[in-house]
């Protein structure tokens, strides 16, 4: 019996090599997060330095005189609430028509019995691969036809659904558990209330990564907004940026601000709802 149990020199060794691997686990997120944030931070840097400094070799890696200007400059300068503005506006309709979309849409991939529900839910998934870039010259045209040109339905409309996220959707409704929903058949429930009451709260950490991802895809789209608008009134965040360092040649700390500016909604996002963001996605990775 005393033969089989470890012995202490053996524990120990086994307790030290725990303790490296984890502190060498640590020393790796810990040197993948110094990537990810130097850039971030750098332009943070250059939006509070002079040209000057940030033109000087060694380079400055602290602001010791912050030049909080470059910021109401930027704002001023770039027409930066008036971007914003449209911004918000695109983002919220492209935001909530996703949700909405791919919450009836993953409902009835998961609950709903249909003639060929698979092959259009792997048609669903195609649309996947299907690059932006393929298919920007139909929706163009399909915009202009419909008289949608320079207008926010002509930046909106075309992204009102995702197959990538009725995708994530379905996966989260597949783990609501069967007796649940013959429970709320025999208390009367159709499906309109079981999915309002029951299915989507359940999937509520889904649904807000699902409203994240959507939100940041519409806040920074540049390419599709400078194709559909001509003048200022519909363009957005994106497109005043590049207008902004075009006339800030020789101010490059006011794009560098500009940029801070629009993209500290991004920020302020992702603080909020982290936690919503890794439920979602790790919602659904058991049950396919």
């Amino acid at each position: 019996m005393h033969g089989d149990a470890p012995s202490p020199r053996r524990t120990a060794s086994r307790n030290r090599r725990r303790v490296l691997l984890k502190v060498l686990r640590y020393l790796l997120l810990t040197f993948l997060a110094v990537v990810i944030v130097f850039p971030l931070y750098i332009t943070v840097v250059n939006s509070l330095l002079s040209p000057q400094q940030i033109a000087s070799r060694p380079p400055t890696f602290f602001p010791i005189h912050p030049q909080w200007g470059s910021y109401s400059t930027a704002w001023d300068a770039g027409h930066m609430s008036e971007y914003m503005l449209n911004s918000v506006i695109v983002t919220a309709i492209i935001t909530v028509g996703q949700v909405a979309t791919a919450i009836l849409a993953a409902y009835a991939f998961a609950f709903l019995e249909f003639p060929l529900k698979r092959a259009l839910f792997v048609l669903f998934l195609a649309t996947l691969m299907v690059p932006f870039e393929v298919t920007i010259i139909t929706n163009l045209t399909t915009i202009t036809n419909l008289g949608w040109y320079n207008s926010y339905q002509g930046l909106a409309v075309p992204f009102l659904a995702t197959g990538f996220g009725a995708f994530l959707l379905r996966q989260a409704f597949l783990q609501v558990p069967p007796d649940l929903k013959d429970a709320a058949s025999i208390d009367g429930y159709g499906h309109w209330r079981f999915m309002t009451r029951v299915a989507v709260p359940l999937a509520r950490p889904t649904v807000a990564a699902l409203s994240v991802f959507a939100f940041l895809g519409a806040w920074n789209q540049y390419l599709w907004p400078l194709l559909v608008t001509k003048d200022d009134r519909y363009r957005t965040v994106q497109i005043g940026l590049k207008q902004l360092s075009s006339t800030s040649l020789d101010q490059v700390n006011v794009t560098f601000a500009g940029v801070v500016i629009a993209a500290l909604p991004l920020v302020v996002l992702l603080l909020i709802f982290q936690k919503q963001l890794v439920r979602g996605l790790t919602a659904g990775a058991v049950k396919g």
